[in-house]
């Protein structure tokens, strides 16, 4: 693209842009030109598509960000499509605490009652559970919830789900799936100038009885009559999660969790941590410190917007361990399995395979998909209970169609108030899979990249050149090229490739089991841990990374 013809480029966007704020940011840059061409360059690069149910940008200037401009006509696009696919009902939207969230929430709903359909909109901030609770039990055509999740702090999204009528019973309050963000995505560049787009009313704000009845609903997931005595550390991590997680550990008969101070009410600029994702290295250590002085059975993290969920779990030695996603999706699928929750056991094809093994010793259903909670709700009608390794639960479906961190929360205290009263811990159920299914040992080796060339290129090394052996012995390859996944696989290991749907990253899914032999758990704990040691470094090499 020439200069002149970017300069062009955004000239117009600017006098579209309905936001003093970021017509200044814009008008600076066209003004630094030459000097600014670069960062011009990368706001024009192109519009945010539709990716992972929805968008998620910086908050910047431009087509290739999150502001008012993109967010007004993401918001037409979508109540355009769904008029035209004949949705009824209203649309439901939520939003959290990141910079801009309940700004973009109220234009959406203005955008949505300008067109002639109703906007209900939550009455403060919320989880996301809580929006995709919503849409199903106020039969909304479809939601919208403005929230980066666990992203750094200058970034926002906006995710969307289906009601019934347009995602089928699988897909009733589900995130959108492909045609839906193709035609959604159509849509909106569709729209001409924004002056164009008619603005109503801000909308409708929820009942609180609809936020008090997602807690009520929570509690009714577990067992009425099951123990109750558990102490647990928690962090919302300056996140929304924190009001609404204590109600449902209060409605289900519960003590208070103690909870971590200086996070427990929302910030945007999440100031004690690094990087708002309790998967990160550091994120949970005031979390674990709260656990060690109050002396927790259990300390529980949900990220920011509380649809994830982190455990960890005392060592016996003074100190805490987080669980890994794939082990705490192992143990609550087996209690869920061990309640009779009948319906098929999901997960992903990145997931262990330590679920699977666990369904066909138990003659339970079992169903794997891709990657995303969008594809996990969707594997059955009669869904029982899904997971994702990245620390994503789907305890409930039939109350929210998505991950939820909150009810996850409640099932794993659930679990460990009842092996408490036994004498155990979740590790001892932990040590009880392992010696019946053999050690699953999972880790994931994850490239940031600044250049998104820089996937393609490793993806393309591993498939020219991909490894004849892991850890000794022959292995297989499986290329899905329509979705982007490598698998290689030997009888004991496995590791998927594929980038991220929603960050600049390469990531690789490791997986080493060991079975307990004559030598005993740890020392098989030890072998599948050097396994992931090496494996890590085949696979790196083969990426080139």
């Amino acid at each position: 693209m020439a200069p002149d013809d970017l300069k062009s480029l955004a000239d117009a966007w600017l006098a579209d842009d309905p936001d003093p704020a970021t017509r200044d940011e814009l008008t600076r840059l066209i003004a630094g030109l030459p000097g600014t061409e670069a960062e011009l360059r990368d706001r024009f690069a192109g519009p945010l598509t539709f990716g992972t149910a929805g968008l998620r940008g910086r908050l910047r200037a431009g087509p290739n960000g999150m502001n008012l401009a993109v967010v007004t006509r993401a918001a037409a696009g979508l109540v355009g499509w769904l008029a035209s696919q004949g949705g009824q009902g209203p649309l439901v939207i939520g939003y959290d605490a990141r910079h801009g969230s309940k700004e973009f929430a109220e234009q959406t709903a203005r955008v949505a009652t300008g067109s002639g359909r109703d906007a209900l909109v939550m009455p403060a901030l919320r989880p996301t559970p809580v929006l995709a609770y919503a849409v199903r039990a106020l039969d909304a055509v479809a939601g919208v919830m403005v929230t980066a999740s666990h992203n750094p702090p200058q970034d926002n999204g906006y995710k969307v789900y289906l009601g019934r009528e347009l995602g089928g019973p699988a897909g009733d309050g589900a995130q959108i799936v492909p045609p839906a963000d193709a035609g959604i995505e159509a849509a909106i560049r569709a729209i001409g100038p924004i002056a164009d787009i008619p603005l109503g009313s801000t909308g409708t704000l929820i009942d609180e009885k609809t936020v008090e009845g997602y807690a009520r609903s929570a509690a009714a997931v577990l067992s009425a009559d099951g123990p109750r005595d558990l102490a647990v550390a928690y962090t919302p991590m300056h996140g929304v999660g924190g009001a609404t997680l204590l109600a449902a550990f209060a409605a289900a008969g519960f003590p208070a969790p103690a909870v971590v101070a200086a996070q427990a009410e929302p910030d945007p600029e999440f100031p004690t941590v690094a990087f708002p994702n309790p998967e990160e290295p550091g994120a949970m250590d005031r979390l674990l410190a709260l656990a060690a002085s109050t002396g927790a059975d259990l300390a529980i993290a949900n990220d920011p917007d509380a649809d994830r969920c982190a455990v960890a779990v005392p060592t016996g030695d003074g100190g805490w361990r987080a669980l890994r996603g794939d082990e705490l999706g192992a143990l609550l699928g087996d209690h869920l399995i061990r309640r009779g929750v009948p319906g098929t056991y999901a997960t992903t094809i990145v997931s262990s395979q330590l679920l699977g093994r666990l369904c066909a010793a138990r003659g339970v259903p079992y169903a794997e998909t891709l990657t995303g909670f969008k594809w996990i709700v969707r594997a059955a009608d009669e869904l029982a209970y899904g997971y994702e390794e990245a620390l994503g639960y789907c305890v409930a479906p039939g109350m929210v169609r998505d991950k939820d961190g909150i009810t996850a929360a409640l099932t794993v205290a659930e679990l460990a108030a009842g092996l408490k009263a036994e004498g155990r811990t979740l590790a001892d159920r932990l040590d009880e899979l392992a010696a019946e299914f053999g050690v699953h040992a999972t880790d994931q080796l994850s490239v940031r990249v600044d250049d998104l060339a820089e996937i393609g290129a490793a993806m393309t090394r591993a498939r020219q050149a991909p490894p004849a052996t892991l850890l000794g012995a022959p292995a297989s390859v499986t290329d899905d090229a329509a979705n982007n996944v490598l698998t290689f696989r030997t009888g004991a290991v496995r590791a998927v490739i594929r980038p991220s749907g929603t960050e600049p990253k390469l990531k690789a899914y490791l997986e080493v089991v060991e079975p307990v032999g004559a030598a005993g758990l740890a020392a098989a704990r030890e072998r599948a841990g050097r396994g992931l040691v090496e494996l890590r470094r085949e696979i790196a090499a083969a990426l080139g990374v």
